[in-house]
């Protein structure tokens, strides 16, 4: 923990790196978050209570350093602006924020284990993150756990829970993996599901969508002008 004096002199966030500088090994610890938050920000476009992070440092007090970040693959704060005084943030530092810490985290973990199921649990506790979730959907086997793993923090340990996917009713979001295509390769991600356990849509498929309304619109806009041609009408003088 850190001292009274520590605590005085905090850095600001000019002082302070974007992260840790390590970079990912596996591209899906890009791209499981950012598929996450663009989903998010479809959902919640019209909110500006919510803030998303990708492989963005967290600066807290609860370590030995306060100077020194903890990074994972993403998180969310809850009633926290979207942008830090209109502008995009570089690192997410809690005395900067009211101390409102990550109501979310999400790991993945790659080939090179980085404590997802030990250190870093026992941090995120210490911080008070209330849901962590854990993705090893390569290396499950070789660290003995399951290929996804949701937990709440309760009296101050996490506590596994069980389903897939798992609602988290203080988020008013699930969250849970499936098979799917996504740009234009199909393999198991991670998604955000309603309390009923449907799959919210990616962008894509909101788009992809909104193309086939469209286009079975317009055939049922040729086949009304076929019908009325071939009864003598003029569709243009109707």
């Amino acid at each position: 923990m850190v001292n009274n004096n520590q605590l005085l002199n905090l850095p600001s966030s000019d002082e302070l790196p974007d992260s840790d500088d390590q970079p990912v090994d596996h591209e899906i610890q890009i791209l499981i978050p950012n598929l996450l938050w663009l989903i998010l920000n479809q959902l919640w476009g019209d909110r500006s209570d919510w803030f998303f992070g990708i492989n963005m440092g967290i600066f807290h007090t609860t370590g030995s350093n306060p100077r020194v970040a903890i990074v994972p693959d993403g998180f969310l704060s809850l009633g926290v602006p979207t942008l830090k005084n209109d502008q995009l943030r570089s690192s997410y530092i809690l005395w900067e924020e009211n101390y409102i810490v990550p109501i979310f985290v999400l790991e993945i973990v790659s080939k090179t284990y980085g404590n997802e199921y030990d250190e870093k649990m026992t941090d995120y506790a210490r911080l008070g993150v209330l849901y962590y979730v854990i993705y090893n959907p390569d290396y499950f086997q070789r660290d003995k756990h399951e290929r996804f793993e949701v937990y709440r923090l309760l009296n101050g340990a996490y506590q596994r829970l069980q389903g897939n996917p798992v609602w988290m009713p203080e988020i008013g979001l699930g969250i849970g993996t499936e098979v799917n295509n996504y740009y234009r390769y199909q393999r198991e991600l991670l998604y955000w599901y309603d309390s009923e356990g449907k799959r919210f849509m990616t962008p894509e498929e909101e788009t992809l969508q909104e193309r086939q309304r469209a286009e079975k619109e317009r055939q049922r806009a040729e086949q009304l002008e076929q019908m009325l041609r071939s009864l003598g009408v003029d569709p243009e003088q109707l």
